[in-house]
């Protein structure tokens, strides 16, 4: 299924977007873009990106490249790693140099603000010409781990079949593997909505509630994120897998997940404000995700408990404590839907 191998392009320069592009350079060739030709030079100097993964060196094969042009010309996959809420303004930088034959993936997971698009529909409206390789990269990714070279796994979507075996062949190294899935809509739902589960899984750490707990929460979590994307299309295997239970699970288990940590500082007292601040440049996109979630959820009547109360929480001061509360003096009720 996969075909040969050529040049991958990387348009993002944060921890993620870097990250990815180190450990595929290790292997295939790889184009890293940056914001400006300072950025570039800067990196080159030192073969590092010193504001995101200062302890990682790049590799020999990784090239670096602000001219948008030549990067897009050499390479036939286009990987945009850059925050929801930029997506469109980098996909248009990109539009007048993407190719018919190029496979464009979004390496977001999240909705635009507003218009409660996903990223791969944001990129339909801007790519025209590439619409038919449009397709999604998601999956349990720690951006520090990858970088560090650790085997790490992540799925491709697309409706495209021409566009997965391009991705496969593009994006398979020894120490990242990739498998592809169909399912554009289910892929890109679970990677968007197991951040608001980490939101909340951090705060039950924050509060020690307890390994019991924090399984119950994820479970349910699952189950919540689960009703919405078959609701609105998806396919449920696809939440049992790498862009669905994996990457949730890789979320709400590590200390470098900075959703994780904004529920945990919410639970020793911190206001949200200042957590984001404490993040800038980089975002925690969970928040802005339970926005849209909630209302997805109230379009379509998908009751979305855990949503909800995360809604509260975050843009209506509600307690943690009390919203645990709340969440565990549910109706009782049979565990599946019936």
């Amino acid at each position: 299924m996969p075909q040969a191998a050529d040049g991958v392009l990387v348009v993002g320069t944060g921890s993620w977007g870097t990250a990815l592009a180190i450990t595929l350079s290790r292997s295939l060739s790889v184009t890293l873009l940056c914001r400006t030709p300072t950025e570039r030079d800067t990196m080159q100097e030192s073969r590092r990106n010193e504001r995101f993964l200062p302890n990682v060196e790049f590799p020999a094969g990784l090239e670096l490249e602000h001219d948008i042009e030549r990067a897009c010309a050499s390479s036939t996959t286009v990987v945009l790693i850059a925050p929801t809420s930029r997506m469109r303004e980098n996909a248009r930088l990109l539009s007048p140099h993407v190719r018919a034959d190029h496979v464009v993936l979004s390496g977001a997971k999240g909705f635009e603000g507003g218009s409660l698009l996903r990223m791969t529909e944001v990129l339909d409206q801007e790519f025209s010409q590439a619409r038919p390789r449009i397709g999604a990269l998601s999956g349990p990714n720690l951006a520090g781990e990858v970088a560090a070279g650790k085997p790490a796994t992540a799925v491709v979507a697309s409706s495209s079949p021409t566009a997965l075996a391009v991705a496969l062949g593009a994006l398979n190294t020894p120490l990242f593997r990739v498998y592809a899935n169909p399912d554009v809509l289910g892929v890109e739902l679970g990677g968007a909505l197991k951040n608001i589960i980490a939101i909340g899984a951090g705060a039950g750490d924050g509060l020690d509630a307890g390994e019991n707990a924090k399984a119950a929460f994820v479970t349910r979590g699952l189950a919540e994120i689960s009703r919405l994307g078959v609701a609105l299309g998806a396919q449920p295997p696809t939440f049992a897998g790498l862009a669905g239970l994996g990457d949730l699970l890789a979320t709400v288990s590590s200390t470098s997940s900075r959703n994780r940590f904004v529920g945990e500082q919410l639970a020793h007292g911190q206001s949200i404000a200042d957590i984001q601040a404490s993040l800038a440049p980089q975002v925690a996109e969970g928040i802005a995700t339970t926005l849209s979630a909630r209302a997805l959820a109230r379009t379509h009547g998908v009751e979305m408990p855990i949503t909800e109360q995360s809604y509260r929480v975050l843009y209506e001061g509600k307690n943690i404590a009390a919203a645990l509360a709340d969440l565990m003096y549910r109706d009782p009720r049979y565990e599946t839907d019936r």
